[in-house]
C-alpha cells in the first residue's frame, strides 16, 4: 500500500480524499467499519457533514476549466497510466474488498479485473468523442456535432462492489473531461482511498477526482449543491428513486440503477448438471450480494424434483469460510445488521409455507464464531405471493418456483417489478431466441447465468430496476456524461440580404 494511503487507512480513522490529498474530518459523526468474517471493528469512517461535501464540489469545481480544457488524447495517456497501476495493485485491492466486504478473494480479484476493464474502454475516450460531420448540408455551409463534459459530477455507490461500481463511473466521467465527487458505502470505504491515490500517481490534476464519506446528509448535501451537473447511483430501489426524483427536480441529470429479482428458467431440456454449476455460482457467489444475483429458479414441467435434489446436494456441500483461503466458496455477508436481515427472510418464508429445502441459519465457522455468516439456503414451493420471492434478499438465498410450462415461466418474469437481469438454460435455439425477445428485462443470458456485459457495451435493468435515461458504462456513459452540440457554420462571400422564411436546404 502506498504510504499516503496508509497514513490514512492503517489507522483507527479513515479520511476525506479533497484537492488531491487526504483530510482529517473535522465532523463529530463517524461509523465502525466491520471485517465480516470476524465481527471486530477495522476501522473508523467519518460521515461527512455538509460542509466538507460542499467542500469536495468546490475542488472539483475549481478543477474543470482546465481539465476540460485538456486534450483528450492527454486524458487518455492518464487512463493508460492509472490501468497500468490498477494492474499493479489488484491483490492489493482485493484484499482490501476481502477484509471490508468479505466476498472470497478470488472473486475479489474478478471484481477489479471487470473495473479495470471500464478503464481499458476509457482509453479509448479520443474516438469516443468523435462526432459527426456533413459537408455542404447546404449550399455553402458546413454541419457537425461535438460532445462537450457536463462539470462536476458525482457518484453514489453500494457496499456490494466497492471498485467494480465506481469503476463504472469515475473513469468514464473523467476521461470526458468532467470532475468528480465520490461518495462510497461507509460499509466498506478503503479502496476508495487507493483509487484516489492511483489516479493522483496516474497523473491526474488535483480537485478533479475527490472522495467524501458519509451517509444520507452527505447523499443529500450532494442532491442540493447547484454546482454538481449529474449523479450517478447503485442501489435498492426506494433510493434510487429518492436520489432520481430529488435530483431531477433540481435540475441534475441522473441514473439511478435500483434493485432487482433475477430468474432462472430451467427448461425440461436444459443440462442439469451444466445448470446446477450454473446456478450455485449465480445464488451463492459472492453470498448473494450481487445485483445480478440469480435469487429464483424457475423450473419448468417436471425437471423440478432432480434441480432441487442436486441443488440440495451442492447447497449444503458449500465450503463457507473467510475469504483469504483459496478452498472458500462463499464468505460472510457484509455487517451483522445485514446478517440479520437475511435470516428475518428465511424465517418469512418459513412462515408464509415455503419448503426449507436447506437452513442457513445459525451456521458457525470454526474460529470465527463471531463472524457475519449465513449458509447456503434452498427454498422449494415457492409462491409468487410470498415475501421471500417478492422482494430482493440481498443473501445466499435461492427459491425455486414450480410452473408448467414456458409460457407461464415467462408471464412470471415479466409481470415482477424488477427487470434488472434474467437468464434462461435449454439446448433449444428457438426457445431461446423466443424468450431473448419475448422477456421484458434489460440483460438476457442464454446458458449465462449472470449475463453482465461487458465494458465496452452497457449496463441497466428496465422497469423498477432503473430509473433515468442512459445506462452506465460502455456507450451508453459516453451520451449521460457529454452534453451534444450541433453547430452549422457558412462563410459567405456575397451578402445575399435577410431572409425571414424558415431556412430550408438550397
Amino acid at each position: 500500500m502506498s504510504s499516503i494511503l496508509k497514513g490514512a487507512a492503517d489507522t483507527a480513522a479513515l479520511q476525506h480524499y479533497i484537492n488531491g490529498e487526504f483530510v482529517a474530518s473535522v465532523s463529530d459523526r463517524s461509523a465502525p467499519v466491520f471485517n465480516p468474517s470476524t465481527g471486530q471493528v477495522s476501522a473508523t469512517v467519518p460521515l461527512a457533514s455538509t460542509a466538507e461535501v460542499d467542500r469536495a464540489v468546490e475542488a472539483a469545481y475549481a478543477a474543470f476549466p482546465a481539465w476540460a480544457e485538456t486534450s483528450p488524447l492527454k486524458r487518455s495517456r492518464v487512463m493508460f497510466k492509472f490501468k497500468e497501476l490498477l494492474e499493479k495493485h489488484r491483490d492489493e485491492l482485493a484484499a482490501i474488498i476481502v477484509r471490508e466486504h468479505g466476498k472470497v478473494f478470488s472473486d475479489a480479484q474478478g471484481e477489479v479485473t471487470r473495473g479495470l476493464e471500464v478503464v481499458e474502454f476509457a482509453c479509448g475516450i479520443p474516438q469516443l468523442l468523435k462526432g459527426e460531420f456533413t459537408e455542404q448540408v447546404a449550399g455553402g455551409i458546413d454541419a457537425w456535432t461535438i460532445r462537450q463534459p457536463l462539470g462536476v459530477c458525482a457518484g453514489i455507490t453500494p457496499f456490494n462492489f466497492p471498485v467494480m461500481v465506481p469503476m463504472w463511473m469515475i473513469p468514464m466521467a473523467i476521461a470526458c473531461g468532467n470532475t468528480f465527487v465520490l461518495k462510497p458505502s461507509e460499509r466498506d470505504p478503503s479502496a476508495s482511498l487507493l483509487i484516489a491515490d492511483l489516479l493522483t500517481q496516474a497523473g491526474l490534476p488535483k480537485g478533479v477526482f475527490n472522495v467524501v464519506h458519509g451517509d444520507k446528509e452527505a447523499v443529500d448535501a450532494l442532491l442540493n449543491n447547484p454546482k454538481v451537473e449529474a449523479i450517478s447511483f447503485v442501489g435498492s430501489t426506494p433510493i434510487a428513486q429518492y436520489i432520481y426524483g430529488t435530483g431531477t427536480a433540481q435540475g441534475k441529470r441522473v441514473q439511478a440503477l435500483g434493485g432487482a429479482k433475477n430468474h432462472m428458467v430451467v427448461m425440461p431440456d436444459a443440462d442439469l448438471d451444466v445448470t446446477v454449476d450454473a446456478l450455485m455460482g449465480a445464488a451463492y457467489g459472492s453470498a448473494g450480494e450481487r445485483c445480478m444475483a440469480i435469487s429464483v429458479a424457475v423450473a419448468v414441467g417436471d425437471i423440478a424434483d432432480k434441480l432441487v435434489a442436486m441443488l440440495a446436494e451442492r447447497t449444503r456441500a458449500l465450503v463457507i469460510d473467510q475469504g483469504m483461503n483459496p478452498k472458500a466458496e462463499m464468505g460472510p455477508l457484509v455487517t451483522g445488521v445485514h446478517r440479520d436481515k437475511v435470516v428475518g427472510y428465511i424465517d418469512a418464508g418459513v412462515a408464509e409455507g415455503a419448503e426449507l429445502v436447506v437452513d442457513g441459519r445459525g451456521i458457525s465457522v470454526a474460529g470465527l464464531e463471531n463472524g457475519f455468516f449465513v449458509g447456503g439456503t434452498l427454498f422449494d414451493h415457492v409462491k409468487r405471493d410470498m415475501k421471500i420471492y417478492k422482494e430482493e434478499i440481498f443473501g445466499p438465498v435461492l427459491a425455486v418456483v414450480r410452473v408448467p410450462d414456458f409460457a407461464t415461466a415467462l408471464d412470471l418474469i415479466n409481470d415482477n417489478e424488477f427487470g434488472n437481469g434474467v437468464a434462461i438454460f435449454t439446448r433449444d435455439g428457438g426457445t431461446a431466441r423466443e424468450f431473448g425477445h419475448r422477456v421484458k428485462v434489460g440483460m438476457v443470458g442464454i446458458n449465462v447465468p449472470i449475463p453482465v456485459p461487458m465494458a465496452f457495451h452497457s449496463f441497466g435493468g428496465w422497469k423498477r430496476s432503473l430509473f433515468g435515461d442512459h445506462h452506465a458504462h460502455g456507450p451508453e456513459s459516453v451520451r449521460f456524461y457529454t452534453r451534444h452540440k450541433a453547430l452549422t457554420q457558412r462563410w459567405p462571400t456575397v451578402r445575399s440580404g435577410a431572409e425571414f422564411a424558415m431556412p430550408t436546404m438550397k
